[in-house]
């Protein structure tokens, strides 16, 4: 639960200009992964990302994002990884496993490469929850990924000049 929406006072603008990133999106619950990919390239584009500077990658499921994003990361080729998906609860355990290992996976390709890898998977009980994760601006975890890892990028620059 997010209780203020507002960043600190003391926030400065972030730009996006001069920045590389890739996208990775699963295939699986398409409709609303696609509303986070779009949420995603707003963001980007409201911060002044250059378009030919953003790659999509698309994997089956929200389970082959990590490795992709790992590749992505490795490949020198991008300063943020963007990791896009959404996994409903169903009637077996198989939502715990999988939502625990892309967690466990996006968050090791940050460790591993030291290129951050934004998680923006819902993890949703039902589709109505994911659906209102899957909103606009503030309401859209592609969107809040995308523009974490600017601010990323930019404190990044700031303080160790990467």
């Amino acid at each position: 639960m997010r209780l203020d929406a507002s960043q600190p006072a003391n926030e400065t603008a972030h730009s996006a200009k001069g920045f590389r990133f890739a996208i990775v999106a699963s295939r699986w619950n398409d409709s609303l992964v696609s509303r986070l990919v779009d949420g995603a390239l707003d963001a980007l584009k409201e911060l002044s990302a250059d378009g030919d500077a953003i790659k999509i990658y698309r994997v089956p499921g929200s389970f082959e994002i990590p490795l992709c994003a790992l590749k992505a990361a490795a490949s020198g080729k991008f300063d943020a990884i963007i990791c896009l998906g959404v996994i409903i609860r169903g009637d077996t355990p198989h939502f715990d496993f999988i939502a625990a290992e892309t967690s466990r996976g996006i968050s090791e390709v940050g460790l591993r490469t030291g290129v951050p890898a934004m998680f923006g998977v819902i993890t949703a009980e039902n589709v109505e929850q994911a659906n209102g994760r899957a909103g606009t601006k503030h309401d859209n975890k592609g969107y809040e990924a995308a523009i974490a890892a600017v601010q990323l990028m930019n404190l990044y620059r700031k303080e160790f000049g990467k």
